[in-house]
């Protein structure tokens, strides 16, 4: 057992029991957006979160103890991602890196926004010509030390 077969067991359930994300982030009292990270193996739960998602998902006491384990981040299967959605982000990534990187730089100085001191917020936004996807990420800034 590992860390890939809990992710997949979730789903599993997740799908036949029609449970969705945002109901099991309420349950666990944290964003819908960590908590679908740490159901599909990117975040750490503490003992408490990960007695809730066994609870929701039916996990057994061994498999609870594999959403305590730090998981090695970054799930995509290839450097280049297939699936539709996600290779979506990998091309705004790449047409927009380098201007987010410039203008971030030029508000900021040199550094990094953080993905480790992070939220993130994703809502439908309802638009008469197709709905839109809002995206908001919001990291802290971390500058680059002299030393």
């Amino acid at each position: 057992m590992n860390r890939n077969d809990i992710t997949e067991k979730i789903i599993s359930v997740k799908v036949s029991k029609g449970i969705t994300w945002e109901s099991a982030a309420k349950k666990v009292g944290l964003s819908k957006e960590w908590v679908t990270a740490g159901c599909l193996g990117q975040m750490t739960f503490d003992d408490k979160q990960a007695k809730v998602i066994a609870k929701i998902f039916g996990l057994n006491a061994e498999e609870q103890k594999w959403l305590q384990v730090v998981p090695y981040k970054g799930s995509l299967p290839t450097s280049v991602p297939t699936d539709p959605l996600i290779y979506r982000w990998y091309e705004i990534v790449s047409i927009y890196g380098t201007t987010i990187k410039e203008l971030i730089h030029e508000e900021f100085g040199d550094g990094i926004m953080s993905a480790i001191d992070f939220s993130m917020d994703i809502v439908r936004q309802p638009d008469p010509k197709g709905d839109r996807v809002n995206v908001v990420l919001s990291g802290k800034f971390l500058p680059y030390k002299q030393y």
